[in-house]
């Protein structure tokens, strides 16, 4: 088969053909890929800014595909059917916090950048009837994060206000979409107006631009302040986000790319009694939780870029240039 494999770090992706997963113990499953989706953990992966790398790897987290062989008869309805994969695996028995032993489709384990790949069946969801091939390949890694972050750790219901900070990154629009569609009043923070744009065309009500200085006050002098904010960034600019919290609110933070968080003044949270919370991928319950919401919702995912398997290094590129507002997909066929 053909597949995008990783040899070594910060090297290129190459395409090379592969030896086709074929020996299927009990309750396996070979998906033949249509669509795959890009995530930011390839390109940290690419990059050695990971733990525990292991090389070679095919990479890839998100796909949709069809089952083409099975062995678990419980699950043989499976068989010719189109499926998402859930890519979160052996997450454990406690919802409240992954095992030791949980990890991530597309390294160690080969994953989704290939024309076939070989899963547990029982992380594989049938694909929504309201999605494409293409949309539904962009749910799962995003999805399930940016659910979980919202409404398990987030305990988020409607009528809160929302506040999204870094829009266009794929857990960040998960996270907008999601909540827009759960009624909730959503405003965003970027580094370009365009995307805040964006952001508002899909529904939410307003944004920021984060590299405006006293940006905070713009949302202060609208009277704007937040029951959640969902987090990616960190750094320098996450004490202004205390100010932006309603009595009791819920920052969740996934992420920290902009590094260490400083400042914070105890007081302020203390005071507005403020909960700050991580949040990292999802659980089992969490995947079918939104799956089920997605279903019900009839939400569909923002897809900006669509490249060929052989231009997977270009569609790396571009996801590692930050500037996508929406997913970038690889189609697996020619």
């Amino acid at each position: 088969m053909k597949a995008v494999v990783l040899n070594d770090i910060n090297k290129d992706v190459e395409i090379q053909t592969c030896i086709n997963p074929d020996i299927l113990n009990s309750g396996e499953a070979i998906v033949k890929l249509l669509y795959a989706a890009l995530n930011h953990r390839d390109v940290w992966i690419q990059k050695g800014k990971y733990a525990s790398i292991k090389l070679p790897v095919i990479l890839g987290s998100d796909g949709c595909g069809e089952v083409v062989e099975i062995n678990d008869i419980s699950c043989s309805h499976f068989l010719s059917k189109k499926v998402i994969i859930n890519p979160g695996m052996n997450w454990g028995p406690n919802a409240t916090f992954q095992s030791k032993e949980f990890s991530i489709l597309g390294m160690p384990t080969d994953g989704t950048f290939a024309e076939f790949v070989k899963v547990q069946t029982k992380y594989l969801y049938e694909k929504p009837e309201h999605l494409t091939d293409l949309e539904a390949a962009a749910i799962p890694l995003a999805g399930v994060t940016a659910y979980r972050a919202l409404f398990t750790q987030g305990n988020c219901s409607n009528g809160q206000r929302i506040l999204v900070t870094g829009i266009g990154g794929g857990v960040a629009l998960w996270a907008m979409q999601l909540a827009i569609a759960n009624g909730n009043d959503v405003w965003v923070t970027s580094g370009d107006d365009e995307k805040i744009e964006q952001a508002i065309a899909l529904g939410a009500k307003g944004g920021v631009n984060y590299n405006n200085e006293k940006w905070w006050e713009e949302l202060q002098k609208q009277n704007l302040f937040f029951d959640i904010i969902i987090e990616s960034a960190c750094g320098k600019n996450f004490e202004k986000l205390i100010d932006l919290c309603n009595p009791a609110a819920k920052i969740v933070l996934y992420g920290g790319t902009l590094g260490d968080i400083e400042k914070l003044i105890p007081a302020k949270i203390f005071w507005k009694q403020i909960s700050i919370i991580g949040s990292t991928m999802g659980s089992d319950i969490d995947f079918k939780n939104m799956m089920q919401f997605i279903n019900d919702k009839k939400v569909k995912p923002f897809i900006k870029h669509v490249y060929n398997l052989n231009d997977a290094q270009k569609a790396m590129d571009l996801m590692n240039n930050g500037n996508q507002f929406g997913k970038i997909i690889l189609k697996i066929e020619e």
